[in-house]
């Protein structure tokens, strides 16, 4: 990794957590440092599972133990016993908790206000801007990719919301059993495997597999990436994921075949160095089919 590249970000974030109060044992002037401030806010007006505000703000268990009983303490938030199990504990605000939550957000404009208030129009307007592409640099760095068991939650969730939209988007629907399988049994090594990507411990995209040894070919299938994530640049990631999986599998060859109306994944495909070849297999929603070769081909 660059030296002067990691520098620069350790600069700038030394220069961010002072310039928004950080670092002080006060937040926003209030009698709470900011790990409980925002621990406050995230539970926000109707309440929170504590496991969900484990996944969001990427803290174990046992400090965000620590701040719930320290607004608890404060009289600010309450939290249920997970009912007969005791696993899914939920904490909510409490009326004193939604006034510091309203207090928390008007000194949370009033610091905004007083970054930018120094400024002039055009930096203001700089400023926002790069602010805005900092926030989705940051949360496309904060996205895992793993492999997963096509049963698990997150991988059905997306392969579902894979055939949804396929079947919003094809011209008369998708049917994936009129489709070439991708079935779980062929997603498990050594048939082959589902890459799922998750933010926050959400699914939001996926990519799958089936490797062919004994042509040295892979195929990729189920390529999906969530709507709300789109832009960060995802889509070329599970991509290159996909086929550093499949090389260190020994394929030599990735092939795949998209319908017409996937314009973006189209563009996607030419711009990651796949060529558009004659139909090598009879998918009846395909209307392009695209292979990219690494390193000489097999016997």
């Amino acid at each position: 990794m660059d030296a002067t590249a990691i520098g620069q970000v350790r600069r700038f974030q030394r220069t961010v957590t002072q310039r928004i109060g950080a670092l002080s044992d006060r937040f926003l002037a209030r009698n709470r440092p900011l790990g409980q401030a925002r621990l406050l806010w995230e539970i926000g007006a109707h309440g929170s599972e504590i496991r969900a505000l484990r996944a969001r703000l990427e803290l174990d268990s046992g400090y965000v133990s620590r701040l719930l009983r320290s607004l608890e303490a404060d009289g600010l938030v309450v939290v249920d016993d997970g009912g007969s199990d005791g696993r899914v504990r939920t904490a909510r605000l409490t009326a004193a908790g939604v006034a510091e939550r309203e207090e928390l957000d008007r000194r949370s404009d009033e610091v905004a206000a007083s970054i930018l208030e120094p400024l002039s129009v055009t930096q203001r307007d700089r400023l926002v801007a790069a602010m805005s592409e900092v926030e989705r640099l940051l949360l496309a760095s904060m996205v895992s990719i793993d492999v997963l068991d096509p049963r698990h939650p997150s991988a059905r969730h997306c392969v579902q919301a894979y055939v949804g939209e396929l079947a919003r988007r094809f011209d008369g629907g998708f049917d994936p059993a009129r489709s070439i399988s991708a079935d779980d049994h062929e997603l498990r090594l050594p048939a082959g495997m589902l890459l799922v990507a998750a933010l926050h411990a959400e699914p939001v995209g996926c990519v799958a597999l089936k490797l062919h040894p004994e042509s040295a070919a892979a195929e990729i299938k189920r390529m999906w990436v969530d709507p709300s994530v789109r832009g960060l640049g995802l889509g070329r990631r599970l991509l290159a994921e996909a086929e550093g999986r499949a090389v260190a599998n020994g394929a030599r060859t990735l092939r795949l075949e998209t319908n017409k109306a996937l314009t973006e994944a189209i563009a996607l495909y030419r711009a990651a160095g796949y060529r558009e070849v004659e139909a090598f297999n009879d998918e009846p929603y395909a209307h392009h089919w695209f292979e990219k070769r690494h390193g000489p081909a097999g016997p």
